[in-house]
């Protein structure tokens, strides 16, 4: 490790051992709570979610959770008996299992909801101390892990919940932080030995996952630093020859990176803002990224593009190289989120957002999907995306307005 590393060590390292830590907490962090009171309410952007085994997609816009049941053709109603609202405020986070299991949302009314997949009950809600900015579900869903707005990083034991059981303990547990710097996107890697955080504050840390979370995590592994404005987003890119995966991180300086998680060595590095035509003085930042099942391709949603633009990633030569834009004709459509399943070919996106200044709708939500990603891209001749009329989109009308609250974007 080096010197750079062990002073980001030392920063970044708390003796949680399941203690609270409220008793670390600085004057900064109290500055902060003050600021987070005054400021105004901050626009949400509508989020996606998709079953990895395409058996159903959710929307989150606002605090609302609009789900459709894809092998059903019917819209969901969620189910909560405990004394909580569904949720209260705009949610942040939302994503599936990888088992498909289940589905945890979380937001700005600081409550981490766990929902049965298979008959959409609220299985337990947590209580965070602040507001809650990412979620992350262990591979073998034991572990839900959330960050607040704090860059404090705390951790669930979901002991028989993936049977459908309600949670025994709805108790957080405070594991790591990233002090007084907010968390943008937390990811467990393929093989569930790491969890990685990144902030506002360009870095992204690689933290040794241990068998009992409970106890804190203690051990870095690396820091992946390259990235000279705010990292929002990750995704990592997997297959049978590469099973640890690779990193993929996206920023606000308009650029996407490939990590190797081990050593914090960035492998490559690509200007996706200048590739896509972008002005290179405003460096739009990358909103999310979404990879294919099997590695080849990375979707990256821009700030103010009008479409996705899809990068090739040549695991074997560490290599990004963005192949072509799929530009969203007609109405102006600029993904906020992306979400693809593991089994099909369909990319899902949402534009949309709450909490607009000056718009009489309190949400909005528009939702298109590009079709074509089941070959795998060798290059751009083999690369034929299109995107799905809303009478090819499966569940069709109804489905678009569960989603999107109404069939036309416009009503």
């Amino acid at each position: 490790m080096t010197m750079e590393e062990t002073g980001m060590e030392d920063e970044c390292k708390t003796e949680t051992n399941g203690t609270n830590l409220e008793e670390r907490e600085t004057e900064d962090a109290h500055v902060m709570v003050e600021r987070d009171s005054n400021l105004p309410t901050e626009v949400a952007p509508a989020l996606i979610a998709v079953h990895p085994f395409d058996q159903s997609v959710a929307v989150a816009v606002g605090p609302e959770i609009r789900v459709f049941d894809l092998g059903k053709n019917s819209s969901v109603s969620l189910a909560d008996d405990s004394k909580e609202m569904l949720h209260k405020d705009s949610i942040r986070a939302m994503r599936f299992s990888e088992k498909g299991k289940l589905l945890v949302s979380a937001g700005d009314d600081k409550l981490v909801k766990i929902w049965s997949a298979e008959n959409w009950k609220c299985l337990g809600t947590v209580n965070s101390e602040k507001r809650v900015s990412a979620v992350a579900i262990s591979k073998d869903e034991m572990y839900v892990c959330f960050a607040d707005k704090f860059g404090v990083v705390w951790v669930v034991d979901l002991a028989g919940v993936a049977e459908n059981q309600a949670l025994s303990n709805s108790k957080a547990v405070a594991i790591f932080a990233h002090y007084c710097s907010i968390i943008t996107s937390l990811e467990f890697s393929p093989d569930g030995r790491f969890i990685v955080s990144a902030d506002r504050d360009f870095k992204i840390r690689v933290s040794v996952f241990p068998k009992n979370p409970l106890n804190g995590v203690h051990e870095i592994q690396s820091f992946c630093l390259g990235h000279s404005e705010f990292v929002s987003c990750l995704t990592f890119v997997y297959n049978s020859e590469f099973p640890e995966g690779f990193l993929v991180s996206g920023s606000g300086d308009s650029t996407v990176c490939l990590w190797d998680v081990t050593s914090g060595s960035c492998l490559c590095k690509s200007e996706v803002g200048r590739e896509a035509g972008l002005s290179e003085e405003c460096h739009p930042a990358v909103t999310d990224l979404c990879a294919t099942s099997d590695a080849s391709l990375v979707a990256v949603a821009i700030q103010s593009l009008q479409g996705i633009l899809l990068i090739r990633c040549d695991l074997s030569a560490r290599v990004l190289s963005v192949l072509k834009m799929v530009p969203i004709p007609g109405e102006t459509f600029i993904p906020t989120n992306l979400g693809i399943s593991s089994s099909g070919d369909l990319l899902w996106m949402v534009t949309g957002a709450s909490n607009l200044p000056g718009s009489k709708a309190t949400s909005l939500a528009r939702v298109s999907v590009i079709s074509g990603f089941k070959k795998p891209a060798l290059n751009e001749s083999d690369l034929k995306p299109r995107i799905l009329e809303d009478r090819e989109i499966p569940g069709r009308e109804q489905l678009l307005e569960k989603l999107q609250g109404s069939i036309s974007a416009e009503n």
